[in-house]
């Protein structure tokens, strides 16, 4: 447009926009400034939790204790080793009163399930049953969560190295003479 108002392709004079059309466009000017702002209207969903109350559930509402400790286990990434402890714990349930009155699990380290037997007899039936177990454990804790089982026998008292001992001595039972 030129000075005079007129549309100069045209020839004639461009109508004068009304109060609604200036409103219309002084609106469009300002969402689009908004957004990019990143604070379009109604971009309530995208909001950070926690910056304002209201009556919808957010994350600081009160909750049951199981949902609670559900949700701080998953936060943290406690889950396999709540998992694995449940094992150790229901070990008579998973293997059998039987085997559990004679094989124990000590400890659970890189996907090894580390089991202590009362007798090397025990011990060579587990090692035979240990297949089996791996797939019954993973079933229970998910699959891949115990790739082996090692078994071991019965373990005597630990030996006494150390800087007291005495060269040639046969031990705790030796009697100096």
């Amino acid at each position: 447009m030129n000075d005079q108002g007129k549309d100069p392709r045209q020839g004639r004079r461009a109508p004068e926009a009304s109060g609604v059309d200036l409103a219309r466009q002084a609106l469009a000017a300002a969402r689009e400034q908004a957004r990019a702002r990143g604070n379009a209207a109604g971009a309530r969903k995208g909001r950070q939790p926690g910056l304002r109350s209201g009556a919808r559930a957010d994350g600081r509402d009160p909750m049951p204790l199981m949902a609670a400790l559900d949700r701080l286990r998953t936060e943290h990434g406690w889950e396999m080793p709540m998992a694995v402890a449940g094992v150790m714990e229901r070990w008579p349930e998973i293997v059998g009163p039987e085997i559990a009155a004679h094989c124990e699990p000590q400890r659970y380290e890189n996907r090894e399930l580390v089991v202590r037997c009362d007798s090397s007899a025990w011990a060579a039936q587990l090692k035979l049953l240990a297949p089996q177990l791996v797939a019954r454990l993973n079933a229970d804790l998910g699959q891949g969560t115990v790739r082996l089982i090692k078994v071991q026998g019965p373990g005597g008292r630990p030996k006494g190295y150390g800087p007291w001992r005495a060269p040639g001595s046969t031990g705790p039972g030796d009697t100096y003479g």
